[in-house]
């Protein structure tokens, strides 16, 4: 009888769950460890082969440091509200919250199969009122709050209410929008209700304001800058324009400056680190203030290049901006509407992403320059962003590439106020060329001038020093049904916050669709379908995505506590996640805004620390292996791969389930869809119709979609397992190939005949263990050790196989070796680790077993083989005693008697030992 993973995975999977096996508390007396995945959103499809790959290495490491004597957090839940669940509701008429039940059950079969070792009972999901009730409560302490620079921290909204009762805000420092009035105590007290609320949201750091949006009316709502791709919903693939709403943002620019001093303490990747850094963009330059001629308007610039104020011989102000209508002339105004409806097509990343492109427009007004009054044209072009600086340049052609290339595109002046410097084929960019033609900056370096106009600037009035940052504030509104709604209601037109802490539920609707004015679905719901109604009427957004994952590894703490969303005591405990897995794809989303609201409750004193998730590791992706076929163009017949070039043909996926060794399955195809059924195929010459293959993706859409449940039903979930992290380096895209999988079952079934007879009676050898033994064990405790602990999940795999191979050679059963070496396959291989410590007589499970420690002793040699040289001549070999000192190594040497036979009679000159290396004699 072989190894039997079907029963032995089904046994341990349901001891588990009954003795509560992986259920975790607060223990004092023991060093806590937090290990966490990036939760899954629980799609339809299911699990595939790489959803896992990071669970699994987590896993690893959860059941490793509990062997190591650690009170281990390895919690999992569900990021459950979403699109696709919405899209569905919206075809089918079925509650989202019902398919995302049914899709969590899909998830959780798979997940229990793979033997993860969740405490299940910490579960979390997104969408359940018990978990949004928090992240509603989160969001009110935003709106309750103001960031004070002086103190550098979020602090009640109140304590600012008293500054302006007291004073005005004349003095006081926060965090506000640019356009934010000055105003004195008397004022303010004068100020309407609605006035007042009006410059508190200019300081809340969540609030209402006009903003331009990434608007995709194929999916009813507004996208965040990271679900946009060339123009198009990264969802769907609908297009995308940019649109002023009314929108929540979250005033995450207060936090800009900590964002990326806290990068510094994290043990993440350099590249995440980077991605961040670059997405927050901290500039140093200055404000200037050009006046725009026969108006009484203004333009302010940011510019990191004040030094280069007098190469300026054309302005570019953002298509949005808000002075552009105002400005252009009649006689251009046609072409300006034109230009800026077909910029509204495009997404700001792809904006700033195309600079090949040169495209714009004149709007026939002019500005003043600030110190030679010369006449400046005023253009607009879509490489400039109304989000980014004040969403209008300075344009120097002969010192910045793109407005060189603007200038040349459109025959504008083109001044060269650099010395001795060409500017014919293109813009100096260089910052060591000495400034020229520049007035009083004639002369100067770039950072002389650069320091001369900011005091020219700021003593003449018009502009000052500036430290800028490419960070925007983040939209937080969702014009969709299915996420969290928003605590707020309107009363005479101010948005409120619900004055109790109850919950907010999604209430009934009709359809899952805005409603005929253009409203999100929630403004269908009546006054009575809500749980909780205020004022005039709910806030009829809802939250992003995003709004439950920043704060979800703080719930598993303390998933049931209904008074707080965690307690300070729980929090305290377990601190800082330790060991964060997830992907990079979520650098400038996730991993942002986690530490945004960290950092937030941090400062209103709600946890103890500033910071979510101490060290992360971004898992690679497991690549599928994609099959094509060839249709031949205006037909329904297919030519195999080989015979192609033949014909004008149309490549198009395949399901992987029709091919075997890349040769289709005919009939199968033509059973698959009904478009299919009476297809012709044009075959090779072995009378077999070859497939096409590509690397790529592992999707849905590609059909090249490999499950877990098919490997677990034919190999068992520890071959899975230990497959997946034998596949590579976990942070490496690698593609997915069950070629090796048989290699890995043998391997544990290898292992379970070294410890079983021919008639699989547990066969094991109570006895003192020798030195070759315990050899073949410490070498392998020692490199398992080392590989997890530097997260080197692939190379354990083959370490295992070693040492197993090394004892099946030395026929050991040895009950103490055999012992230590299941505790090192346990974290790979819990079922099978478990089953064979069981027969070892051990009566708890094995996850209570002490990690094996490691004894240099047992790889120390008792003897070496020196090669014996004449003059580098090796002659013969000696065995000495390995820890010999020199003087007896030579004295063993000569007077042994080959080196007497191969001396002749003569004295050496000169005996050359190298320890545990060589022996040369010298004659």
């Amino acid at each position: 009888m072989e190894y039997d993973f079907k029963s032995i995975e089904q046994k341990w999977q349901g001891n588990w769950r009954k003795s509560n096996t992986y259920k975790v508390e607060e223990l004092d007396t023991m060093p806590k460890f937090y290990v966490l995945d990036m939760f899954p959103y629980p799609s339809g499809a299911g699990l595939h082969v790489g959803h896992p790959l990071g669970y699994i290495a987590s896993d690893i490491y959860a059941r490793y440091m509990k062997h190591k004597g650690y009170n281990v957090l390895h919690p999992m839940g569900y990021d459950s509200f979403g699109l696709p669940a919405e899209q569905y509701a919206i075809q089918t008429g079925q509650h989202p919250a019902i398919t995302t039940e049914n899709n969590i059950n899909r998830y959780r079969e798979q997940l229990d199969k793979i033997g993860f070792s969740y405490d299940w009972d910490r579960e979390v999901r997104t969408s359940e009122p018990n978990y949004y009730k928090w992240t509603q409560w989160i969001f009110k302490q935003l709106f309750d709050s103001f960031y004070c620079d002086t103190d550098n921290r979020a602090k009640p909204i109140e304590e600012l209410v008293h500054a302006f009762s007291e004073s005005g805000n004349k003095g006081v420092k926060a965090a506000c929008d640019e356009d934010t009035p000055q105003f004195t105590a008397e004022q303010w007290h004068a100020f309407s209700e609605y006035e007042k609320e009006d410059i508190l949201q200019k300081y809340r750091l969540t609030f209402l304001s006009e903003t331009w949006v990434n608007w995709c009316e194929g999916l009813g709502t507004v996208l965040a800058n990271d679900e946009v791709k060339d123009g198009r919903s990264e969802r769907g693939n609908f297009p995308v324009e940019q649109k002023l709403m009314k929108q929540w943002s979250m005033r995450i620019t207060a936090y800009a400056e900590r964002l990326l001093r806290g990068l510094d303490t994290l043990d993440w990747s350099d590249s995440i680190k980077e991605i961040q850094r670059n997405w927050i963009g901290k500039s140093k330059g200055a404000s200037v203030t050009f006046k725009i001629e026969e108006s009484d308007q203004s333009i302010n610039v940011f510019t990191t290049r004040s030094d280069t104020i007098f190469g300026v011989t054309f302005m570019v102000l953002a298509p949005e901006h808000e002075l552009v209508n105002k400005i252009t002339r009649p006689e251009q105004k046609e072409e300006i509407e034109k230009y800026c409806q077909s910029a509204a097509l495009k997404s700001e990343r792809d904006r700033q992403a195309d600079v090949k492109t040169v495209s714009g427009a004149f709007t026939g007004a002019y500005a003043i320059h600030p110190f030679t009054n010369e006449r400046i044209p005023i253009w607009i072009g879509d490489y400039v962003l109304a989000s980014y600086g004040s969403g209008a340049v300075m344009a120097v052609p002969c010192g910045d590439q793109r407005d060189w290339s603007f200038a040349s595109q459109f025959g504008i002046e083109i001044k060269n106020i650099f010395n001795d410097t060409d500017i014919s084929e293109g813009a100096n960019e260089d910052k060591s060329a000495i400034i020229d033609h520049s007035d009083f900056l004639s002369g100067m370096t770039s950072k002389e001038a650069t320091q001369k106009v900011i005091e020219a600037l700021e003593e003449k009035g018009i502009g000052e020093g500036k430290i800028n940052y490419r960070l925007r504030d983040a939209i937080f509104s969702r014009q969709r049904y299915w996420g969290e709604p928003f605590p707020i209601y309107y009363e005479d037109g101010i948005a409120k916050a619900t004055p109790s802490n109850n919950c907010i539920e999604l209430p009934p609707v009709d359809k899952y669709l805005p409603t005929e004015q253009g409203e999100p679905p929630l403004a269908r719901a009546n006054k009575d379908d809500w749980n909780i109604f205020h004022g005039e009427r709910m806030e009829y957004n809802t939250m992003p995505g995003w709004a439950g994952s920043s704060w979800y590894f703080l719930r598993y703490m303390d998933p049931h506590n209904e008074e707080a969303f965690v307690s300070k005591e729980k929090a305290d405990y377990w601190g800082q996640v330790d060991l964060y897995i997830g992907g990079a794809e979520h650098a400038v989303g996730h991993l942002l805004y986690s530490r945004f609201w960290t950092k937030f409750l941090c400062d209103r004193g709600f946890i103890g620390f500033d910071e979510p998730f101490k060290k992360m590791i971004n898992q690679g992706m497991i690549l599928g292996r994609s099959n094509f076929v060839y249709r031949i163009n205006d037909t329904n017949s297919f030519v195999s791969f080989d015979k192609r070039k033949e014909y004008k043909c149309s490549r198009l996926h395949v399901d992987i389930n029709l091919v075997n060794n890349d040769v289709l399955d005919i009939e199968a195809f033509k059973n698959w869809r009904e478009e299919f059924k009476d297809a012709e195929f044009i075959l090779n010459e072995n009378e077999e119709y070859l497939c096409d293959f590509e690397v790529e993706k592992m999707s849905k859409s590609k059909y090249n979609v490999q499950t877990p449940d098919d490997l677990v039903e034919k190999f068992g979930a520890d071959t899975l397992r230990m497959y997946e992290m034998f596949l590579g380096p976990l942070e490496q895209f690698k593609p997915w190939d069950t070629k090796g999988i048989n290699g890995v079952h043998n391997f544990l079934r290898k292992f379970w005949r070294l410890v079983h007879d021919d008639e699989n009676n547990f066969d094991i050898e109570q006895c003192e263990p020798n030195n070759e033994e315990l050899k073949a064990l410490h070498k392998c405790i020692k490199k398992v050790t080392e590989d997890i602990e530097r997260h080197s999940f692939n190379t354990v795999v083959s370490t295992l196989m070693i040492a197993v191979n090394e004892l099946n050679d030395l026929k050991s059963k040895n009950k103490t070796i055999i012992s230590q070496l299941v505790v090192l396959i346990s974290p790979y291989a819990p079922h099978f680790a478990e089953e064979l410590w069981q027969r070892l007589e051990n009566m708890d499970s094995v996850t209570l077993a002490q990690w094996p420690q490691f004894d240099e002793k047992h790889l120390q040699e008792d003897a070496f083989t020196y090669p014996v040289s004449f003059n580098g001549k090796m002659r013969f070999t000696m065995d000495l005693s390995a820890d010999l000192s020199k003087d007896d190594i030579e004295k063993a040497v000569l007077s042994f008697e080959k080196t007497i036979q191969y001396l002749e009679g003569k004295s050496p000159k000169r005996v050359i030992i190298v320890p545990k290396k060589i022996v040369n004699i010298v004659v």
